[in-house]
């Protein structure tokens, strides 16, 4: 069940906090010009950092949405960029899915979860039904999951309850999203892409053990 009270901490915590703007820019400089790296996974390395791993997946996640002003970017650029997965077509085509294409249905948090988990357990082979299935599992368990600790997988019901107590709806004219910015949505809405994120990167970590 949703910790509320937690909840509503930390995104006060991400409204106060001071944002080194400059080491962001060049980051995403860089994986815009550069790509995101390759990785070798090294199974018991992974084991053994999982907390650290967690955390900076979120914070990056958080960082992300507060350049980007895009949660499903955000999220999925995060675990993408801690495992070495996919790269910068699959960020750039996530760019209508923060709240489903702004409808207020699906959140970012969970939509960019979804595709880093897709990549990751997923197959180039249109055949591999296994893979299908096992990635079906792995999108479940992180629903489950992301929903016990939200609350909800809908922006206006975590708006309402989480967030800023009543639904923004930013893509709803330049009014809304005026309105959104000047109320930090941009900073506040990082808690979504955090969690979503370190969720993936949970599910990842603990299919090795």
């Amino acid at each position: 069940m949703a910790d509320y009270e937690a909840l509503k901490i930390r995104v006060q915590e991400l409204a106060d906090r001071q944002w080194d703007v400059p080491a962001l820019d060049a980051r995403i400089r860089r994986l815009a010009e550069e790509g995101i790296p390759r990785k070798v996974l090294d199974r018991e390395e992974l084991l053994a950092n999982k907390e650290l791993i967690l955390e900076r997946v979120q914070r990056r996640a958080e960082e992300y949405n507060f350049i980007a002003r895009n949660c499903a970017r955000s999220t999925a650029l995060a675990v993408l960029e801690e495992f070495g997965l996919g790269d910068m077509q699959i960020i750039k085509a996530l760019s209508p899915f923060p709240g489903f294409g702004g409808t207020g249905w699906m959140c970012g948090g969970v939509t960019g979860g979804l595709i880093a988990l897709g990549l990751y357990f997923g197959s180039d082979d249109l055949k591999n039904y296994e893979a299908v299935g096992g990635t079906i599992q792995a999108a479940r368990k992180f629903m489950a999951r992301f929903e016990e600790q939200v609350g909800a997988l809908v922006c206006p019901k975590i708006h309402e309850d989480v967030v800023f107590g009543r639904y923004m709806d930013p893509a709803a004219s330049p009014e809304n999203m005026e309105a959104f910015a000047q109320a930090q949505g941009f900073e506040k809405c990082g808690l979504l892409p955090g969690i979503g994120a370190r969720l993936a990167a949970e599910i990842i970590i603990e299919s090795l053990a």
